[in-house]
C-alpha cells in the first residue's frame, strides 16, 4: 500500500520526532531516506535524535548529515521549546547500528531523486539549508522532484519575530533560492499549523496507553508546552506534522495558490514570507500553494492512533 516515496529534511527537534513517526506509520508513505540539517537543535543534536527516533520505532531509515550552519546568519536554536538535547530533555539510546554516512544530504537526495524521477516528494521540517545547497549543486534536481511540502512562513505574522516564522528566519537566503528555484511548493505555514495542536487531554491520553512512541511523545513535548502556554494557546502545535500529513491526506486541508517572495534585506522584517493572498497588488507568478485551513479533529485522530500504532 505505500505508494508515495517521501525524503525528509528535518532539524530534528520535539515536532520533528512527531511528524518521523507520522511518516513512518501512514500507510501510503514510503520513507527513503531522512536527512538533517540545523535549526531547532544543532546539526549533531538532529543527527543523533533522528537515529535516536530510529531505534524508538524499530526502524533503520538512513539518516544523513547535512549543513551545520545557515548559508549567512548565525545559527539561533530553541532550546526553551525543545529542551537542550532537542528531544525535549528526554533521553533515548543511540541504536548500536546507527550508521554515520559518509555521504552529504545534498548528495543522497539528489541520488534518490534520480531513481524516482517526478515521483519523490521531499518534505521540509527545518530551515531550508540543505534544499537550497543541494539545488544549487545539482541544477536538475528541482525537475526531478514531484514536489516540495514544507512548514514554515506565514501569510500573517511570525512566531520568532512579529514578522517571521521561525524556519525561515534562521535562513532567510536559502528560503528565498528555493522559492524561486521551480519546484512545486506546498507551504504549511503558522497560518495552517496553529490549528493543529495536541491538548493535554491528547497527550495523557497518548500516554496512558502504554506504548513506548505514546510515553515518549507527551515526556518529550512538555517543554514544548510549557513554552505553549506563555503564548495562550491551547496545547503543543504540530508545526512539523502538518507536511506530512497533507501528502497522506491532502482532503484535510484547504489553501489558495499564490506568489510568495521572502525577504532578505530588512531589519525589522528579515525572514518574512511576503504573499499576494490578501493584497489588490498581486505578484507576476503563482510559486506555492499556501494551506490556510486544517480539520484539526480529523488530523489529530489520525496522528494519535498513528503514534499508538508504533
Amino acid at each position: 500500500m505505500k505508494h508515495i516515496p517521501v525524503w525528509i529534511d528535518c532539524d530534528t527537534g520535539v515536532d520533528d520526532a512527531v511528524a518521523l513517526m507520522l511518516a513512518h506509520a501512514l500507510p501510503q508513505l514510503d520513507l527513503c531516506g531522512i536527512s538533517v540539517v540545523c535549526g531547532n537543535t544543532t546539526l549533531e543534536n538532529a543527527f543523533r535524535n533522528t537515529h535516536r527516533i530510529n531505534g524508538l520505532m524499530g526502524t533503520d531509515y538512513p539518516v544523513y548529515r547535512g549543513a551545520e550552519k545557515p548559508l549567512l546568519k548565525e545559527l539561533r536554536i530553541s532550546n526553551a521549546f525543545h529542551g537542550e538535547n532537542g528531544l525535549g530533555n528526554v533521553e533515548l539510546p543511540l541504536p548500536e547500528n546507527a550508521v554515520d554516512h559518509a555521504e552529504k544530504a545534498w548528495d543522497a537526495l539528489f541520488a534518490c531523486a534520480s531513481s524516482h524521477p517526478g515521483e519523490l516528494r521531499l518534505v521540509a521540517t527545518g530551515p531550508l539549508t540543505n534544499i537550497a545547497t543541494a539545488f544549487t549543486k545539482y541544477p536538475a534536481l528541482p525537475g526531478l522532484l514531484h514536489s516540495l511540502t514544507l512548514m514554515g512562513g506565514s501569510a500573517g505574522a511570525g512566531n520568532i519575530t512579529p514578522a517571521a516564522e521561525f524556519n525561515f528566519y534562521t535562513d532567510p537566503q536559502a528560503a528565498a533560492m528555493v522559492f524561486r528555484s521551480g519546484v512545486p511548493i506546498v507551504m504549511c505555514g503558522l497560518d495552517v499549523t496553529l490549528q493543529a495542536f495536541l491538548t493535554p487531554v491528547d497527550l495523557d491520553e497518548l500516554a496512558s496507553s502504554g506504548t513506548r512512541a505514546g510515553v515518549f511523545t507527551k515526556a518529550c513535548l512538555q517543554p514544548a508546552l510549557e513554552s505553549s502556554k506563555l503564548y495562550n494557546l491551547t496545547g503543543v502545535c504540530m508545526h512539523d506534522s502538518c507536511p506530512i500529513m497533507y501528502l497522506a491526506h491532502p482532503e484535510l486541508f484547504e489553501g489558495e495558490e499564490a506568489g510568495v517572495v521572502i525577504e532578505t534585506r530588512g531589519t525589522v522584517t528579515n525572514g518574512k514570507s511576503v504573499t499576494d493572498l490578501y493584497s489588490d497588488k498581486q505578484f507576476p507568478f503563482k510559486n506555492a500553494l499556501v494551506l490556510l485551513r486544517v480539520d484539526r479533529d480529523r488530523f489529530i485522530s489520525i496522528l494519535k492512533k498513528s503514534i499508538l500504532s508504533i
